[in-house]
């Protein structure tokens, strides 16, 4: 993961700088997440946001361990796998989502090539159990590729999960430094059968990795054309001097453009600013995807 060449890192601007976060509130749901011997992408991706997310009882529950099989360079998840899966998480991700009295809740996954599933049991277990546990729970997911795994990816959305990610991450041109065990024609299958199998899909990409504008909207149309209807865009924040540098910090002015592209193409929902993650809580995204199910009844 150690780059081979070190440059002194940028200077974070105003717009990203965000307080920690304390109170009762980020007490009680560390409490939940540690007594159930859970993961939260909070944590393991250390997440700008938690502060705020978990003042205002938003987490995302990281299900299949906290080791991935893939060990990205943008990413600070530990990399490595042994092959244990411990089928008692599903039952206590439900019972942490009742105790922490979530109306929605984020479900998100390492990935793990050392599964011939890909985990996907798990995914679908877990969705059930929290189904059964809350019912009426709003339940997003955001899952892997699963190798290219059409018969895991139908497990999952068999589970039925109201919303189903899968994030290209960064264009097709930066994988090989960003995502080098990753395909970009892959992840682009997923999310087009996950689409005709039924799912309201969504896709997320960082910026400040050396993309061009031309790249990022390229990849949005991609996405489009692949049937997302939500797409975010946030700033990749480097988690250590050991991961990829941050070639740019982009100016909050070119979010707000790349929103009003994706509009144009035809996004249903866009959140493009710069704390933006993936897992970010959206009332917009809420709202349509209530009204996307209430029309698809």
């Amino acid at each position: 993961m150690t780059q081979t060449t070190r440059k002194k890192p940028l200077r974070k601007p105003e717009w990203l700088k965000v307080p920690l976060g304390q109170g009762p509130r980020i007490h009680t749901l560390q409490r939940i997440v540690d007594g159930g011997q859970l993961h939260t992408v909070c944590d393991e991706a250390l997440c700008p946001n938690k502060g705020r997310c978990w003042q205002q009882g938003h987490a995302t529950l990281m299900i299949l361990g906290d080791r991935c099989t893939r060990g990205c360079p943008f990413c600070s998840v530990q990399s490595e796998c042994d092959g244990f899966v411990d089928t008692e998480e599903p039952r206590r991700v439900a019972e942490a989502v009742k105790d922490m009295k979530l109306w929605d809740v984020v479900i998100t996954s390492v990935t793990r090539d050392d599964l011939p599933d890909g985990g996907a049991a798990i995914w679908a277990e877990t969705i059930e159990r929290i189904r059964d546990t809350v019912p009426g729970v709003t339940i997003e997911v955001l899952v892997p590729d699963f190798g290219g795994n059409e018969d895991a990816l139908r497990v999952v959305t068999e589970a039925a999960p109201d919303v189903f990610g899968h994030n290209l991450e960064t264009p097709a041109e930066l994988y090989p430094r960003v995502r080098p065990q990753a395909d970009y024609a892959r992840s682009l299958r997923v999310l087009e059968r996950a689409t005709a199998l039924g799912m309201l899909t969504k896709s997320s990409i960082m910026v400040g990795l050396g993309e061009t504008e031309a790249q990022v909207l390229r990849t949005m149309r991609d996405a489009r054309q692949a049937g997302c209807e939500i797409f975010y865009l946030g700033q990749y924040m480097q988690p250590t001097r050991d991961h990829l540098d941050v070639e740019r910090y982009v100016e909050p002015s070119e979010f707000e453009a790349y929103k009003d592209a994706g509009l144009e193409m035809g996004f249903a929902v866009v959140v493009s600013e710069p704390l933006v993650r993936s897992s970010f809580h959206s009332e917009e995204q809420a709202r349509y995807a209530e009204e996307w199910h209430n029309e698809s009844v």
